[in-house]
């Protein structure tokens, strides 16, 4: 999905709900920020970024806000990233009424397409940064006012003295209960009104009750809480709390940057020709196919195109996962959100905005970022109930303790309620999937699907297709033999006007080969793992023909066929026309990429729609133990199926037409980056460059990613089963509380950004 700059701003404060966004209504304008469901017609899919979200456990009241609005089919919100994905019916409501909820139960959103999504939250960053000074400065001038009363002795310091310090910090404290604790209070109020126990609910009960009863000490000094204040515990614990909040928030989005920097790749201006010899910068939303471009030293190309003039080296590895920068010339290739690196280039506009390579990679990346873990799904549910618990067991501890003094009973009720907030445990899952899934996509490799990282780890059994996947993509024809009348180049001419309709390897070779010579195909049809066919007509009065082009058994050609050639036959009515011999070799990479794989342990097999023999002579080649030959698709599906019912954990690696429904039955799918549009759509990855290394890298991050969450996961429970009891019994200050509570999320997600980083090269 291409960004762009879409005419529409945040409504203003105190205007209706949903003002501002009747534009939105509009469906011209649902392409910038969504898409049509390709498998559901009359369904579209948008994304919005969602402001206001404090903490993940705001995810269930956005999507209890959302779902109930009119023609919502189902949405998903990643606490993590702060995104929404939408499913919607266009008939039976509009993108309005979304604002208008969500702007209802106190949130704010905004088109993630739109590039005004960066202002609101670059300033969301220096507001939250700014509380979080005012917390510090305070903080050190009420600690400094506190310190008198710690380490003076009986009768050094009167009362008139320690009641004037007591009404100095009062004041400091007010600026961080107003300024500083704003997110937490309004969070919590927010979940209150939807009759529901948000993470910030007891964070905002600890501190109101701390500065109530600390301001009662301070008005009333011979009161009950008259003997102690706790405005320096208070402002310690507002100032690491916001201080925790501030490093994950900036962790956050290291973690995720690869993600969203995708999105906003694109620039917002290119000079266009406009005359010969002259040029004008114009939006790039106004670039159409056939424009002419000035693209220079160190601009991002805004869509895919062709060199006309000039020469460069231009940096891919985002879009393609090649690392080295790649020279473009006259009459070469450039795709949209490359990098030109050397040279000023000219260049002719192809295919713009949804069009481009760059736009399908970001659909994927989108649609994975929004996507929310099966476990992260789990921490959410349960951390209502245990919200519950939490108030119940401050309001015991209170209870218990209150017979030895209001003011200690209070104390540790605070305790039990900062020191209990669920932060880390909702934050364990999604931030290790987060930072795994940028990191794989800073390495050519996109995740399509983020619960395939929790499959993936499982895996033991690895499935390869051969051809496209194990040998280049690049086939060659060595021979071609013809019956009686027919000539080899009337043949391929022939043969290509099919082949020009297939993106299979065998196909391109034959289309490359190939000259038509007026020939052209119609009603050409594919029969997945089997040939094509359709009705070929040519100039210079040529009779029509109804052609087949594929395997032996397709075109009824089966006496034709060699043993352990890979061969592409073309049929007619009348019977077998002519037999082309192809040539494959497997790529360079393939026995060390396969290597790596069997020494992490998962079985290796190989299967294909190829001769039997041909097949298991590149397995022996690539290093394959398991290995099948003449694999219809049914067959594949079969093989996999049963591997599944004899228990083994299948991932399949493939990129043809034929890999469809076996990458969409595989535990985990992965299609290499010149796979056909429905292998992709299958897949659960897709490694961009092509590289077979990916795979194996791919399954060991996987394997750190499960190792990471588990760890998480293992501390916050640790954590609470620690905690709680050392501040149920006393043990703990509300300050130290406080402390432990920000340094738990803290640890999870500094944990998962370690995995910011993929092992290995590929």
């Amino acid at each position: 999905m291409q960004s762009a700059t879409l005419p529409f701003a945040a409504p203003p404060s105190g205007a209706p709900a949903g003002a501002g966004w009747a534009a939105l209504d509009e469906a011209a304008e649902w392409h910038a920020f969504g898409r049509p469901v390709a498998a559901e017609p009359g369904l579209w899919e948008s994304y919005l970024a969602i402001e206001g979200m404090y903490c993940p456990g705001c995810t269930l009241t956005v999507e209890d806000a959302l779902a109930r609005c009119a023609g919502v089919r189902s949405v998903q919100v990643n606490g993590a990233t702060a995104t929404a994905r939408i499913t919607w019916a266009p008939a039976q409501g509009r993108p309005s009424g979304w604002f208008a909820a969500l702007q209802k139960v106190g949130y704010g959103g905004l088109p993630a397409a739109d590039l005004l999504t960066a202002a609101p939250r670059s300033q969301a960053r220096r507001v939250l940064l700014w509380r979080w000074l005012v917390a510090g400065f305070c903080m050190m001038q009420v600690m400094m006012y506190a310190f008198p009363a710690y380490v003076a002795g009986p009768g050094e310091m009167t009362a008139d003295v320690e009641s004037l310090l007591r009404w100095a910090s009062w004041i400091l404290t007010l600026p961080v209960l107003a300024f500083s604790c704003w997110p937490f209070f309004q969070s919590a109020l927010r979940d209150l009104r939807a009759l529901r126990l948000g993470m910030d609910v007891p964070v905002a009960l600890g501190i109101l009750i701390t500065f109530a009863a600390s301001t009662a000490a301070t008005f009333e000094p011979q009161g009950p809480f008259g003997h102690e204040a706790w405005f320096d515990s208070l402002t310690m614990f507002v100032f690491f709390l916001l201080s925790g909040r501030l490093l994950e928030q900036r962790l956050r989005d290291r973690t995720a940057g690869s993600l969203e920097s995708l999105l906003r790749r694109l620039p917002q201006t290119i000079e266009r020709e406009c005359a010969p010899e002259s040029y004008e910068r114009v939006a790039v939303g106004r670039l159409a196919m056939g424009d002419r471009i000035r693209v220079f030293a160190g601009e991002t190309f805004p869509a895919d195109g062709v060199v006309l003039q000039g020469s460069s080296r231009v940096d891919e590895a985002l879009l393609t996962g090649e690392s080295r920068a790649l020279p473009r010339g006259q009459g070469e290739h450039v795709v949209a959100g490359s990098h030109n690196l050397t040279g000023t280039l000219l260049v002719r506009v192809e295919r713009v905005g949804a069009q481009t390579r760059y736009a399908e990679i970001v659909d994927l990346m989108e649609r994975a970022s929004s996507e929310k873990p099966r476990l992260a799904g789990l921490a959410d549910r349960i951390a209502g109930p245990f919200l519950a618990c939490v108030l119940m067991a401050a309001t015991g501890a209170a209870v218990w303790w209150w017979p030895t003094g209001p003011s200690h009973a209070l104390g540790i009720a605070v305790a039990v309620l900062i020191v209990t907030c669920p932060c880390a445990l909702s934050l364990a899952t999604p931030a290790a999937t987060l930072a795994a899934a940028g990191a794989l996509a800073r390495r050519g490799v996109l995740v399509r699907r983020l619960g395939a990282l929790e499959d993936c780890a499982e895996i033991d059994t690895v499935v390869f297709d051969k051809t496209g996947t194990l040998t280049d993509t690049k086939m060659s024809i060595v021979q071609v033999r013809t019956r009686s009348g027919t000539g080899a180049e009337e043949a391929l001419a022939l043969a290509g006007a099919l082949a020009a309709h297939s993106l299979h390897p065998a196909s391109r070779a034959i289309a490359a080969e190939a000259r038509t010579c007026g020939w052209t195909a119609r009603d050409v049809t594919e029969a997945a793992g089997q040939g094509l066919k359709g009705h070929v007509s040519g100039d210079g009065g040529w009779a029509p023909r109804d052609l087949r082009l594929g395997s032996a058994t397709f075109c009824g050609a089966p006496g034709v066929r060699r043993e352990g050639a890979t061969q592409v036959h073309l049929a007619d009515d009348k019977g077998w026309i002519a037999s082309f011999d192809l040539d494959e070799s497997m790529r360079a990479d393939a026995r060390t990429a396969i290597g790596a794989l069997r020494r992490m342990g998962p079985r290796v097999e190989l299967l294909s729609g190829d001769h039997a023999n041909a097949v298991q002579r590149l397995a022996w080649r690539a290093g394959i133990e398991w290995s099948w030959g003449e694999q219809s698709p049914e067959d594949k599906l079969d093989h996999v199926c049963e591997l599944q019912r004899s228990g083994a954990r299948v991932a399949m690696v493939g990129d043809g037409m034929n890999d469809g429904p076996v990458l969409a039955r595989a535990n985990v799918s992965v299609a290499m980056g010149q796979a056909v549009p429905l292998a992709q759509a299958k897949a659960d990855f897709v490694v961009l460059g092509s590289q077979l290394a990916a795979v194996s890298s791919l399954l060991m991050h996987a394997r750190r990613t499960r190792t990471v969450v588990r760890q998480n996961l293992a501390w916050a429970a640790a954590y609470n089963a620690v905690c709680v009891p050392l501040a149920l019994v006393g043990w703990m200050p509300a300050w130290l509380a406080g402390i432990g509570m920000a340094a738990s999320s803290l640890l999870v997600v500094l944990n998962s950004a370690r995995l910011a980083r993929v092992r290995g090269d590929f």
